[in-house]
């Protein structure tokens, strides 16, 4: 059991995450939602300190890599700040640019295809609430996909369960609600498809 305060142990990250992308509902206090709150702790404790005392970029890959517990792929470049409510569901391919300002929400699973480009603001969120205003502090994960050669414009919010196309552009102040086909170009609040590419 989890305890406020304590680091996570790998048996409780590989069973945190196990349930996260499993899609199960959540429920508010159980101990799956305590290790989320810890997960949360651990990724505002890293980001916190990436964001306030930039030294270089290969810094902030190495930030990065403890993070998101893994080695990054070549040309992975991130500019700050960044944030995270968790930092251990994330994946990411070679040559994924993140810029300014991008907030992931990532406990559903986030998949970021190699050379996508993400534009400043982007927020990516894989966590819905339950429906029943009785249950409304469950959580509901749903991972969110982005495919090699997409560009999101700058804040562009993508919502949980979403899947972007190879090669699709997600227009400036998007807020994409359902999956976008490859090469295509979407745009607006909901965002509609515009054109093929």
């Amino acid at each position: 059991m989890y305890e406020d305060g304590e680091e996570l142990t790998q048996e409780q990250i590989d069973y945190f995450i196990e349930r996260m992308n499993s899609g199960e509902e959540v429920e508010a206090g159980s101990e799956v939602h305590r290790l989320m709150t810890a997960a949360s702790e651990r990724a505002m404790r890293i980001t916190s300190r990436m964001n306030a005392a930039f030294d270089s970029l290969s810094g902030v890959r190495a930030q990065l890599e403890e993070l998101w517990m893994c080695e990054l792929p070549e040309g992975v470049g991130v500019f700050p700040p960044f944030t995270t409510d968790c930092g251990l569901n994330t994946h990411v391919g070679e040559g994924v640019f993140i810029n300014v300002g991008a907030r992931f929400q990532d406990q559903g699973g986030i998949y970021i295809g190699e050379r996508a480009l993400l534009g400043h603001n982007c927020v990516i969120a894989t966590l819905n609430h339950d429906m029943d205003p009785a249950k409304r502090a469950n959580l509901v994960p749903a991972p969110v996909r982005i495919g090699a050669d997409a560009w999101l414009g700058a804040n562009v919010t993508v919502l949980p369960g979403v899947t972007i196309g190879e090669g699709a552009v997600v227009a400036a102040g998007a807020v994409v609600t359902r999956d976008v086909p490859a090469r295509t170009v979407v745009g607006g609040v909901p965002a509609k498809v515009i054109k093929e590419l």
